[in-house]
C-alpha cells in the first residue's frame, strides 16, 4: 500500500512531536518570584525530572533545595540552605552557591600576571593571615545572573549568564560565564561551565552545596561513609593556603581511597587536621586527563541515599562543615550545629595563579573555558 509523501511527512512529525511530548512529561520546569536584589527581580527556579527536584535562584546561582527519595522511596531535602534570598543575602557560609571568578583562597589577596600584580580583597582570615576566597566580597554567590530555561532532549535545564566587567573585585578583563544546570536522566544534576575572556585572567568555577544525606537538619554528617578517588592531597599552612607540595595519602586521615566514614579519623592528631579544625582541604584527584571520571562517593547508611561526583576537573575540595556552629537556622527552623553538612567542590587547586607547579587556571582571549560537573543520586 502507497502512502502520499504529504501524509507520511505528517506520521512523522505526529510521531516526533509525541515522542517529544512523552519525554516532556517526564519533566517539568516552573519559576516563582524570589525577591529583589540590587533592583533587580530574582526568580526561584523548580527543576525536576523523575525522582529528582531541584530549586535554583538566578541569585547567585544557589541551589536553595535538592529533593530526593531514601531506600524506601520516601522522599527528603538534602540540601542545607534557606527559605528565602534575603536570609543568603544577610548570612550565609555559601550554601549552595555558583563560586567565582575563583574559588577557593588565594594568598595574600594578591597574583601577578604578565609582569603586573594585581590586589584583591582579604575577605577571609585562617590564621589570622588575609586571604581571597570564593572571589572576594562580592563574587558569583552574590550577584544576579540571567536566566533562561529550556528542555534540551525532554530534560528540564537553566541557563544562567552574567558579565563580570574589568577589574570586578580585583580581577583583570571582562568575563563572560555561562553556567547551564540540567537534571540528567540517571537523576543527576549537570552543572556545565563555560567563559570566555578579554584580557588574561584567573578563572575557577564550582558550586558550594552543603549535603547531608540523612536530611537537612538532620544532625552530623560524621556517619557518612565516603571514597574519593585520589591518591594525594595538597597540605596546607596555617593560613590553609596550599604550601605547594603534593602529599600521598597513605597512613594519613586524608586516606579515603577506600570507604571509611567522614568522622572515623576527624578527631585525630595531625597538624593538617589542626590547621583546618577538620578536613578543608584540596584532594588532587587519579584522573587527570580532563575526561569526566567519579571523583567520590559518599553512602548514608540509615536512608540509603548515595552521592556521587563527576567532574573533569583535577581537583576536589572536602570541606566537613567545621565552622558551622549553631548560629545559623536553616529551612527546617533547626540549627546547623558542626559538621552537620559537608561540601565536594570540583575544581582546579587552590592559590594556583601564585603556584607554578599548579595546573594553571589561567585563561587568556581566543580561549574558552569549558567545564562540567554532576551530582547523582542514587539508593543502596
Amino acid at each position: 500500500m502507497k502512502i502520499a509523501k504529504s501524509v507520511l511527512l505528517v506520521l512523522v512529525a505526529t510521531c516526533i512531536a509525541a515522542l517529544t511530548k512523552a519525554e516532556t512529561e517526564k519533566g517539568s520546569i516552573s519559576f516563582a518570584p524570589y525577591g529583589k536584589v540590587d533592583g533587580k527581580d530574582v526568580n526561584l527556579y523548580t527543576l525536576s525530572y523523575g525522582d529528582l527536584t531541584v530549586d535554583i535562584t538566578n541569585y547567585g546561582g544557589i541551589i536553595t533545595r535538592i529533593l530526593v527519595p531514601d531506600r524506601n522511596g520516601a522522599m527528603g531535602d538534602v540540601a542545607l540552605g534557606y527559605n528565602s534570598v534575603y536570609e543568603y543575602i544577610e548570612e550565609t557560609p555559601y550554601f549552595g552557591a555558583l563560586i567565582g571568578r575563583y574559588g577557593n583562597r588565594i594568598a595574600n589577596g594578591q597574583f601577578k600576571l604578565n609582569g603586573k600584580t594585581y590586589k584583591l580583597a582579604k575577605n577571609n582570615n585562617p590564621g589570622g593571615i588575609g586571604c581571597n576566597l570564593h572571589g572576594g566580597d562580592k563574587g558569583f554567590d552574590k550577584v544576579v545572573w540571567e536566566a533562561e530555561t529550556y528542555f534540551e532532549g525532554g530534560l528540564p535545564s537553566l541557563k544562567l549568564s552574567y558579565l563580570s566587567v574589568d577589574g570586578e573585585e580585583g580581577f583583570p578583563g571582562n568575563l563572560k560565564v555561562e553556567v547551564t544546570y540540567s537534571l540528567t536522566k540517571d537523576a543527576g544534576i549537570q552543572m556545565d561551565y563555560s567563559a570566555t575572556t578579554d584580557k588574561a585572567t584567573p578563572v575557577n568555577l564550582t558550586n558550594h552545596n552543603y549535603f547531608n544525606l540523612r536530611g537537612e537538619g538532620a544532625g552530623s554528617i560524621n556517619g557518612h561513609v565516603m571514597q574519593i578517588y585520589a591518591s594525594n592531597y595538597t597540605p596546607v599552612g596555617a593560613d590553609l593556603i596550599p604550601t605547594g607540595d603534593i602529599a600521598s595519602v597513605a597512613g594519613t586521615p586524608f586516606d579515603f581511597t577506600s570507604p571509611v566514614a567522614i568522622g572515623e579519623r576527624v578527631e585525630d592528631e595531625h597538624e593538617q587536621l589542626a590547621f583546618g579544625g577538620g578536613y578543608d582541604h584540596n584532594w588532587v584527584l587519579d584522573n587527570q586527563d580532563g575526561d569526566m571520571a567519579l571523583a567520590a562517593s559518599v553512602y548514608e547508611p540509615s536512608s540509603g541515599r548515595v552521592l556521587e561526583v563527576w567532574t573533569e576537573e583535577p581537583g576536589l575540595q572536602f570541606y566537613g562543615g567545621n565552622f558551622l556552629d549553631g548560629s545559623i537556622v536553616g529551612k527546617s527552623g533547626r540549627a546547623y550545629e558542626h559538621r552537620d553538612g559537608f561540601c565536594l567542590e570540583s575544581q582546579h587547586y587552590p592559590d594556583s595563579p601564585n603556584q607554578k607547579n599548579f595546573p594553571s587556571t589561567i585563561l587568556k582571549p581566543g580561549e574558552v573555558y569549558e567545564t562540567s560537573t554532576v551530582y547523582k543520586f542514587k539508593t543502596r
